[in-house]
């Protein structure tokens, strides 16, 4: 006889089991606050209350840090950035020049944000000249950014991340990019420079997003998909070049039918040949 089980019933799964997970979870000890014997912390850095600066941290001039926020070991803050309160830098984070953190923001190790934009002008000789990237990066609060991701500085202006924003591991933001509230982007998706994510729209793993685009809000980007044209609101599209997921679904079956399709053609043809040429 099957062994009888207890069922808990709920609305939603997922926050219920988050939320019993956290009875099994064991926290790291926090970090002592205070700044590290061996970091280096300029004269006029602004520490808010119960700051933690780990060990080997290099924190440039003109540098604020909100209350209750951790800089873990290794980590680099470039001149004159601005760090919210209770945000948590995991080791070996670095934030160029100029860049804004919210608060409540968690940065993964090895991100780099506010590394320069690609861009470059290019002479009658195609010889490449770099153009100055003079704008800023600023994250909204309440961002979570995975390990090894790349945020651009702007070559004008700022590369924005909105509130709430959730980024996996090794995604690529390029330079002027708009990232709206409550977007998420999965691993090693790419969004090159200018184009605009709209709010609570999803880009997965590996999908591409092409230049000076506007992808609506609420969207859904399958895995892999190549797009290179603005997405309205509440889109759902897959494929390369991406197109609406019904419309890809069809165009895969009918691909999938081609090797007998062409069989039959091939045999058709054969005795079509044999009708047009009966000797």
């Amino acid at each position: 006889a099957p062994t009888p089980a207890v069922i808990i019933r709920v609305k939603n799964p997922d926050a219920a089991f988050a939320k019993a997970a956290m009875c099994f979870y064991v926290p790291v000890p926090a970090p002592a606050s205070g700044v590290h014997p061996t970091a280096i912390v300029a004269s006029d850095v602004v520490l808010g209350d119960q700051v933690s600066i780990g060990p080997y941290c290099v924190i440039e001039s003109g540098v604020k840090i909100g209350d209750g926020t951790v800089i873990s070991a290794q980590c680099y803050v470039g001149f004159r950035s601005v760090i919210g309160s209770q945000c948590l830098l995991y080791p070996q984070v670095s934030l160029r020049e100029f860049v804004t953190i919210g608060n409540r923001t968690i940065i993964h190790n090895g991100t780099v944000v506010g590394s320069d934009g690609f861009g470059y002008s290019v002479n009658a000789e195609g010889i490449r000249t770099k153009i100055p990237q003079i704008g800023t990066v600023e994250v909204g609060d309440d961002v979570e950014i995975g390990a090894n991701v790349a945020i651009d500085r702007a070559r004008f202006g700022k590369t924005r991340i909105g509130n709430g924003v959730k980024i996996d591991n090794q995604v690529q933001i390029a330079h002027n990019v708009v990232v709206g509230d409550h977007a998420v982007l999965v691993a090693q998706c790419g969004i090159a420079g200018s184009s605009s994510i709209g709010s609570k729209t999803i880009v997965a793993g590996q999908a591409g997003v092409a230049g000076h685009l506007t992808i609506g809000s609420g969207v859904v980007i399958a895995a892999s998909a190549g797009v290179s044209k603005d997405i309205p609101d509440g889109a759902y599209v897959m494929g390369s070049p991406a197109m609406p997921a019904d419309r890809m679904k069809r165009t895969h079956a009918g691909i999938m039918l081609l090797p007998k399709m062409k069989e039959r053609i091939a045999a058709l043809d054969a005795r079509l040949k044999k009708l047009e040429n009966p000797s």
